[in-house]
């Protein structure tokens, strides 16, 4: 809801400030680091900050963002929460579009677009999860 002025100023340079200091390796691993924000309008902004992914949550189109931000980052999201309370036949084919909006690129990690609702119907979450496990080889080598 940021001027992209307000956006840098207010929320974005803290975000690089907390990245920066955050320890990156443990027992001589990578430790990966994502970062989200609302929106996605400030997505190049958000993606040089040093992060290794970015987090969309379900009102940014995938596919538009990975050839906004090429291979600088990681992406993670996108599917919309509510759709989980629909039939796990929506689920799949949801599943399938985003997959396909994102391409075979990598660094996709699939998640929802912003947390799980309550109530949400467990079976259908076994359907985004045996969805994703099925049609993500499809579109990225394990």
């Amino acid at each position: 809801m940021l001027t992209p002025y307000d956006y840098r100023e207010y929320s974005l340079q803290h975000m690089e400030r907390v990245v920066a200091q955050l320890t990156r390796t443990r027992d001589g691993q990578r430790v990966p680091v994502i970062v989200f924000t609302k929106g996605g309008r400030q997505l190049e902004a958000l993606a040089d900050i040093g992060a290794d992914c970015v987090g969309l949550d379900w009102t940014t189109d995938i596919g538009r963002a990975r050839k906004r931000v090429g291979d600088k980052v990681a992406l993670q999201g996108n599917l919309d929460p509510a759709l989980l309370y629909a039939s796990s036949n929506a689920v799949r084919a949801e599943v399938a579009h985003i997959l396909h909006r994102y391409g075979a690129h990598p660094g996709q990690v699939f998640n929802l677009g912003h947390g799980i609702g309550v109530g949400t119907p467990v079976e259908n979450v076994a359907a985004l999860v045996d969805a994703v496990r099925e049609l993500s080889p499809g579109y990225h080598a394990a």
